[in-house]
C-alpha cells in the first residue's frame, strides 16, 4: 500500500484487493451468462412449443414431458444460482480476509494519532463492502449481458420490437441517471450525519457516569437527537425520491411487457413477425427480460452509494495508514535513554507543547520529572516510549529512535503505565500477560512485586477473574497496581510511570516506593511523572518542566536545592518589595519536605 499524496485521490486499494480474486469473479460472470441464457431461452422455448405443437396436437404426454424438462431446467438454473452466490461470497470472505488486519491496524494508528478515521465506522464501511460484493446490485450487474442478448433477439423477431425494447432500456438508463444524480449527494450527506451521530453517541456511553451523576442526561440526549434527526431527514427525503424512481422502474418493466406483447401482435397481422404467432408471447417475455437488471439497478441504487463512500473512506484511511516496512531487528536494548532538543505536540496539531527538551535517563536511576500542571509532562511521558512523534529532535534508546523502533520488537522491553490506566474485557492473566501467550509464572512474579497478590488469588476464579470492560469489577487503586504489574511483564528495561501513585493510598505509597528501590537495584532505567513527593527519597536525578522547557535538570538534591533557594529569594523579595531582590527565572514552586532531606537514595 502506497501513501497517497496530498491534494491526491488515494489509490483503489479496496478495488485492487477485489480484483485479486479474479478466478471467484469470473466463475460468477460465466455462471450469470448460463443462468441469463436459459432463464432467457427456456420459458420462451416452452410457451412457444406449448403454442405451436401441444395445442394443435392436443397431446398431453408432450406437455408432460415439456412440464418435465423445463422444471429440470428450472432446478439446474437455482443450482447455478446457489452456485453463483457462492462464489461472490468467497470473493466477499477473501476480501474480509485480506483487509481485516491493516483496517484494524490503520483505525488503531488513527486513534492513536488522534486523526479521522480512528473510529469504529471503518468496521462498519469493512461489514458493508463485504456484504456490497455478494449483493443483488451486484448480481444485476451480472445479468445485464442477458438482457442485451434479449435486445438482440427481439430486432431479430422484429425491427420495431427492438426499437421498443430499446426505448424502454433507455428510459430505465434514465432513470438510473436521474437516481444517481438526486440520492447520491443525499445519501452520502445522510451518511456523515449518521456517523457523527454514532460516534456522539459512543462517546456520552463511554462517560455514562459523569453524565448521570451531573444531571446530563437530558441536555447529551438533545445533542444526540439533533445529530440523529438531521441524519434521518437526509436519509428520508433520498429515500423519497428513490422509492419514486424505483416504482417508475418497475412500472416501465410490467408495461414493457404489455407494449411488446401489443406490437408483436401488430406485427404478426401485418406478417411482419419472424415465427409466426407464438413469437408473440416469446416477445413479452424477453422485453420483461431486457429490462429486469435495469430495474433492479435503480431499486438498489441505495446499496451502491453506500458501497461507493465506504470504498472512499477506507481507500482513504489505509492510504494515510499504511502498513510501515519491515525494519531490521535490533538487538535488547541496555536502558540508556537519551532525548535529543525535542520539539513536540499532539498528532495532527501546529501547536507546540515541548521546546528544546533534553535530558538523559540512565539504567539503575529514577529520573523524576516535575512541574506544574500543563507543563507537558505527559506529552513527555508518549514520546519516551514511542507513542507519539516528535515534530524536531529525537528520544533514542542505545542510540535507536523509539518512535522508528518496530513496537512488537520493542513492546517486551518497555513498560508503560498511563496517567488513565486502561484495561481490557479479559482475565486478569490476560491483561498482566499484555493478551500474548500466558506465562503464569511472570504472571504471579509481576501480581507479587506489585503487592496485589492476596487482592488477586482472593478474588472468585484468581487470576482467571475476568474483570470486565476497564476493569469494572476492580477498584481505582486496583486497577492502577494492575495496570503497574502489566507494566512489569517480563522484566522490561525501561519503565515510565505518569502518575503512578494517583489512585494509591499511604500503604500503596510506601509499597511503590520500596519496589521502584528493587528495579532501581536490578538495573532498570526508570521515569516517573508525580504530582507527589513519595517518591523522592528513591530519586536520582529530576527534570523541571514549566511550559514546555527545561528549567532544570540534575541530580535530585542539587535541583532542589536551586529550587529551595529560589522560593527563598522570592519570599525575601516579596517582604521587601521597596527593595526587591533578584530571583532565577522560572516558576513559584514549593519543596515539600522529605522524611530525610538530601539524603542520597
Amino acid at each position: 500500500m502506497t501513501q497517497a499524496a496530498p491534494g491526491q485521490p488515494a489509490p483503489g486499494i479496496v478495488l485492487t484487493v477485489i480484483l485479486k480474486q479474479r478466478a471467484h469473479l469470473q466463475r460468477a460472470i460465466w455462471y450469470s451468462l448460463v443462468i441469463g441464457t436459459l432463464l432467457l431461452l427456456v420459458p420462451s422455448w416452452y410457451m412457444f412449443e406449448v403454442y405451436g405443437r401441444v395445442l394443435n396436437s392436443r397431446n398431453t404426454t408432450t406437455l408432460l414431458w415439456l412440464l418435465v424438462m423445463v422444471m429440470g431446467v428450472y432446478v439446474v438454473v437455482e443450482v447455478l444460482d446457489l452456485v453463483r452466490s457462492r462464489a461472490l461470497h468467497a470473493v466477499a470472505e477473501a476480501f474480509n480476509k485480506v483487509l481485516k488486519e491493516p483496517v484494524f491496524d490503520a483505525v488503531f494508528q488513527a486513534n492513536l494519532k488522534k486523526q479521522p478515521g480512528g473510529t469504529t465506522q471503518p468496521f462498519n464501511d469493512l461489514k458493508a463492502l463485504r456484504d456490497f460484493i455478494a449483493s443483488p446490485f451486484v448480481t444485476a450487474v451480472l445479468d445485464t449481458p442477458a438482457a442485451v442478448i434479449c435486445l438482440v433477439l427481439l430486432f431479430a423477431l422484429g425491427f420495431w420490437l427492438g426499437v421498443l425494447a430499446l426505448i424502454g432500456a433507455a428510459v430505465q438508463v434514465w432513470l438510473i441517471w436521474l437516481t444517481q444524480r438526486r440520492t447520491m449527494p443525499l445519501l452520502t450527506n445522510a451518511s456523515v450525519a449518521s456517523i457523527a451521530a454514532q460516534n456522539y453517541a459512543s462517546n456520552a456511553l463511554r462517560n455514562a457516569q459523569v453524565i448521570e451523576s451531573m444531571g446530563m442526561l437530558g441536555r447529551v440526549h438533545a445533542q444526540w437527537v439533533k445529530r440523529q434527526n438531521k441524519f434521518l431527514a437526509r436519509q428520508a427525503e433520498a429515500s423519497d425520491y428513490a422509492g419514486i424512481t424505483s416504482a417508475v422502474a418497475k412500472m416501465l418493466q410490467v408495461m414493457q411487457g404489455s407494449v411488446l406483447l401489443g406490437g408483436a401482435t401488430w406485427a404478426m397481422l401485418h406478417n411482419n413477425l419472424w415465427g409466426g404467432g407464438g413469437m408473440v408471447i416469446v416477445a413479452s417475455i424477453l422485453g420483461g427480460r431486457a429490462l429486469q437488471p435495469l430495474a433492479q439497478l435503480v431499486a438498489q441504487w441505495r446499496t451502491f452509494v453506500q458501497a461507493r463512500d465506504a470504498q472512499q473512506r477506507m481507500n482513504n484511511l489505509l492510504a494515510n495508514f499504511a502498513p510501515p516496512e519491515p525494519s531490521m531487528p535490533l538487538p535488547a536494548p541496555e536502558g540508556k535513554l537519551v532525548v535529543e532538543d525535542v520539539q513536540a505536540g499532539a498528532p495532527g496539531s501546529p501547536l507546540r507543547i515541548l521546546h528544546g527538551v533534553k535530558f538523559t535517563a540512565m539504567p539503575g536511576e529514577l529520573t523524576l520529572i516535575i512541574g506544574p500542571t500543563a507543563s507537558g509532562k505527559s506529552t513527555l511521558a508518549r514520546l519516551l516510549v514511542g507513542v507519539w512523534p516528535c515534530a524536531a529532535g529525537k528520544v533514542r534508546l542505545d542510540g535507536a529512535d523509539v518512535y522508528a523502533w518496530d513496537k512488537q520488537q520493542l513492546g517486551p522491553h518497555m513498560g508503560y503505565l498511563p496517567q488513565n490506566v486502561e484495561l481490557f474485557d479479559g482475565t486478569v492473566a490476560e491483561n498482566v500477560a499484555r493478551f500474548g501467550d500466558v506465562d503464569m509464572d511472570a504472571v504471579k512474579a509481576a501480581i507479587e512485586i506489585t503487592g496485589m497478590r492476596s487482592t488477586i488469588e482472593a478474588l472468585p476464579d484468581g487470576y482467571e477473574t475476568r474483570i470486565g470492560d476497564d476493569g469494572a469489577v476492580l477498584s481505582g487503586g486496583q486497577r492502577q497496581r494492575l495496570g503497574l504489574a502489566r507494566a512489569l511483564y517480563g522484566t522490561p528495561k525501561v519503565l515510565v510511570l505518569d502518575e503512578p501513585n494517583s489512585s494509591l493510598d499511604a500503604a500503596g505509597d510506601k509499597n511503590l516506593l520500596e519496589l521502584i528501590t528493587r528495579l532501581k537495584t536490578a538495573g532498570m532505567t526508570i521515569v516517573a511523572i508525580t504530582h507527589r513527593n513519595t517518591l523522592m527519597p528513591a530519586v536520582d536525578k529530576i527534570v523541571l518542566l514549566h511550559d514546555g522547557k527545561v528549567l532544570a535538570f540534575g541530580p535530585r538534591d542539587e535541583v532542589l536545592g536551586a529550587l529551595a533557594k529560589a522560593n527563598e529569594m522570592r519570599a525575601a523579595a516579596a517582604a521587601k518589595p521597596a527593595a526587591p531582590v533578584a530571583a532565577p527565572a522560572g516558576p513559584s514552586l514549593t519543596v515539600m519536605p522529605m522524611a530525610q532531606p538530601g539524603a542520597k537514595a
